[in-house]
């Protein structure tokens, strides 16, 4: 995992890792990039004004999921207020939007991979969340 990698190099880390704030962080750039990807293959459909709701839900989806991914990254100094209130956040994103693009699953695929993702990265906060202040 690259998150991992990278983090486990930082000076203040030392190489011990919050493995699950790090497996975090992967699903949230990874649910960004889904929800993008989703919002924009909705725009691309026939019938786009019955996404709308789908396409805003994307967009929200992956600017928090991207702003947690990096709020979470930081090792220097601590700010463990703020990383829960973002995973919080994400996953509330997540959840939110994992609903409604199960609601179009059934006609478009990018919207079934999107809920998909945004399921996996939904839980991904939920479980980095106890972590948060741990010593590892």
């Amino acid at each position: 995992m690259h998150a991992e990698q990278i983090i486990s190099t930082h000076p203040q880390v030392q190489g011990n890792v919050n493995h699950a704030l790090a497996q975090c962080i992967e699903e949230c750039f990874d649910c960004a990039q889904s929800c993008a990807s989703c919002a924009d293959a909705c725009l691309g459909e026939q019938m786009v004004r019955n996404l709308t709701q789908c396409i805003r839900l994307n967009l929200d989806c992956a600017d928090i999921c991207v702003a947690a991914g990096f709020i979470a990254t930081r090792r220097t100094g601590s700010n463990e207020a703020l990383i829960r209130t973002a995973l919080e956040g994400c996953a509330m994103a997540c959840k939110i939007c994992g609903d409604e693009c199960d609601r179009h699953a059934q006609h478009h695929e990018h919207c079934r991979i999107c809920a998909e993702s945004c399921r996996r990265c939904e839980e991904a906060c939920r479980d980095a969340l106890p972590t948060i202040g741990a010593k590892h």
